[in-house]
């Protein structure tokens, strides 16, 4: 079974139309198809919707687990970076992280996958370190420092995985706003103007119809009323 795309819903914009519609058959089975069209498409784009309303509450909750997380993870950086300050300076300790960029190589690929048609971001993060000296002393620096560079690298892990959470939400709100507006579209202009088209025509070709139909019997009663005035004569 084939599924109507969402970009096929652009051209719905072109049953709008700012000229008056002739009345005749044609146009009236084309309306009749075009109404067909959109209900199918407004059908379609109200169940992606629903699948992207159950993703956004699926990601939220995940999200806010990682962001929770993360910030609990952050304020302990902060709080033995702090305490790293206070006991070797933060001159030190600022040239000691220079240094270390010679023994951590950090790589960062990114790459997308889709999830209900959609886009979305996934990040490949991988810290190579060196195997060379520590940049520091182990005599004259904190014991601080060993436990924040521990947790530095668990912290660089957190963020890229509340970094593709937070991305993959944005990504999913935004389809949804769109998807909502093409439905309100449908619902509250394009689908009331076709039927309202569909209405008027109707009502034309009808009194068309009865017109003829009256035309025709006038005419059949003329023709039978000639035929017995030539027999009588």
């Amino acid at each position: 079974m084939r599924i109507l795309s969402i970009n096929t819903t652009e051209k719905w914009c072109d049953f709008i139309s700012f000229r008056e519609i002739k009345p005749t058959k044609t146009n009236f089975i084309n309306l009749l198809k075009k109404l067909n069209f959109a209900l199918k498409g407004k059908n379609f784009l109200g169940f992606k919707r629903e699948m992207l309303m159950f993703q956004i509450r699926k990601n939220y909750s995940n999200y806010v687990s990682y962001r929770k997380e993360f910030f609990k993870l952050y304020r302990e950086v902060m709080i033995k970076l702090n305490q790293c300050y206070k006991e070797m300076g933060k001159n030190q300790v600022n040239m000691i992280s220079k240094i270390s960029k010679i023994q951590y190589k950090p790589e960062v690929n990114v790459g997308f996958i889709r999830d209900i048609g959609i886009n979305t971001s996934r990040i490949n993060y991988q810290l190579r370190e060196e195997k060379h000296l520590p940049a520091y002393s182990f005599e004259d620096s904190s014991h601080y420092l060993d436990e924040l560079i521990t947790i530095l690298k668990i912290f660089f892990e957190k963020l890229i995985q509340l970094a593709e959470k937070e991305d993959s939400l944005l990504i999913f709100t935004n389809h949804f706003k769109k998807i909502d507006r093409r439905i309100n579209g449908l619902e509250n202009i394009i689908i009331p103007n076709i039927n309202e088209d569909i209405i008027k025509i109707k009502k034309i070709l009808e009194e068309s119809e009865r017109e003829s139909f009256v035309r025709l019997k006038k005419t059949k009663n003329l023709i039978s009323r000639k035929i017995a005035s030539n027999e009588r004569s």
